[in-house]
């Protein structure tokens, strides 16, 4: 995934440095080149030789080193990074980094990098609330650098409240955010995602089987690409992609109304939710009791969410639907592609192996009015930019 992209870890004096070497490892394997520099303060939390040994490069520390090939080391250094992370940053590195301060080999690299920048500040609660602080990350935020808000918990001091390091796997997300080309600048997107939950009463309800994958894997891939996004999800056991304003509802006229409300500002519409086409009638106020004869619930149907956005379309608007079938999967898709007022819409097959819900994978047929393109079997992650791939396409055509 990141092969031939140079990334720069900075560390500084903190007890949260030694959760970078998780990082490390996790960009290591995704073939990535990773240099770490050190400034002397973090060398008593962690051992420069756990990084050399994770990345197979050598841990700068001392900017007067005399091991090192004939350049300058923090100049030639800068020049091939393509994405400088300062994790954990401490109060101290913050403030030398927001007024150009450079007296060591942390700070002169990462002043002479003009790549794409990330802070990571970890420091006591106190510490970040510091006025002089907030103003630091704010002088950081104004010349381009992208500063992630820190995690709140118990600290290594014994206060509780924010300031704690994100967990590596955060930060890997925006090492990701940060390499990947941004098509999608300016472009805003709403995904819909997961199934919805119509209540029988207080304890039971109608669902499906719908994980919320492809949604969610089509919201993060529109955010990495520059996009503004939007997902409005039902409840699933995924976490929120970073960078997405997240909607939480439950039940299809949940979803309905949050649509509604971010639909008409949008340029791009992705409804990926299994939204329950019928609910019960009635809801009982108490639990329905277990009978010995047989329980009817009388349904009626939900609002079609997709035929509303398809009548209220506007010019410019892109509108796309999915649809899962189990038979007659490319009739029953462009039906639904003409009545529904759709510009696209992504179909699949839930008999094939490899598609469908709650799995990694999908085998989808991109359908138009005039054009047909069927893909093979891809991890939803790759779907998800193919799919923006086809959209942005169309749009800039």
């Amino acid at each position: 995934m990141l092969e031939g992209k140079h990334i720069v870890l900075g560390i500084t004096g903190s007890i949260a440095a030694y959760k970078i070497a998780s990082l490390a490892s996790m960009l290591k394997k995704q073939k990535a080149d990773v240099t770490v520099i050190m400034t002397q303060n973090a060398t008593n939390f962690i051992n420069p030789i756990t990084f050399e040994s994770l990345t197979g490069n050598k841990c700068l520390v001392d900017t007067f080193d005399r091991n090192f090939k004939h350049n300058v080391e923090h100049v030639s250094l800068a020049k091939q990074t393509d994405v400088f992370l300062l994790a954990p940053a401490s109060a101290n590195v913050i403030a030398k980094a927001a007024h150009g301060l450079a007296d060591d080999m942390l700070t002169t690299t990462l002043l002479a990098c003009g790549c794409p920048k990330i802070i990571a500040p970890a420091m006591n609660t106190r510490m970040y609330h510091n006025p002089i602080v907030q103003d630091n990350l704010k002088t950081l935020q104004r010349y381009g650098m992208e500063v992630i808000t820190p995690a709140a918990g118990y600290l290594a001091c014994g206060d509780t409240g924010d300031g704690k390091m994100p967990e590596p796997e955060l930060l890997f997300e925006y090492l990701l955010k940060a390499l990947q080309p941004k098509d999608m600048n300016g472009v805003k997107v709403l995904v819909t995602a997961g199934p919805t939950m119509e209540k029988i009463d207080p304890v039971r309800y109608i669902s499906n089987h719908s994980s919320g994958k492809m949604g969610y894997s089509i919201a993060r891939a529109a955010m990495m690409r520059g996009a503004e996004v939007t997902l409005v999800t039902g409840r699933t056991g995924l976490p929120a992609p970073v960078g997405v304003r997240t909607v939480n509802v439950l039940s299809a006229a949940d979803m309905a109304q949050a649509v509604k409300a971010s639909a008409p500002d949008q340029d791009i519409i992705i409804k990926a939710a299994a939204v329950a086409d019928y609910r019960p009638k009635h809801i009982a106020d108490e639990k329905v009791k277990k009978k010995d004869s047989e329980l009817s619930i009388e349904l009626e149907r939900t609002e079609d969410i997709l035929s509303f956005l398809g009548a209220q379309k506007r010019p410019g608007q892109f509108l796309c639907g999915f649809s899962m079938e189990t038979e007659n999967m490319i009739e029953n898709s462009r039906e639904k592609l003409a009545k529904k007022n759709l510009d696209l819409i992504v179909a699949n097959n839930l008999k094939e192996e490899g598609a469908g819900f709650g799995t990694d994978t999908n085998i989808v047929t991109f359908l138009s009015r005039d054009e047909t393109i069927q893909l093979p079997i891809l991890k939803k992650e790759e779907v998800a930019h193919r799919l923006l791939d086809h959209i942005m396409d169309h749009l800039t055509s």
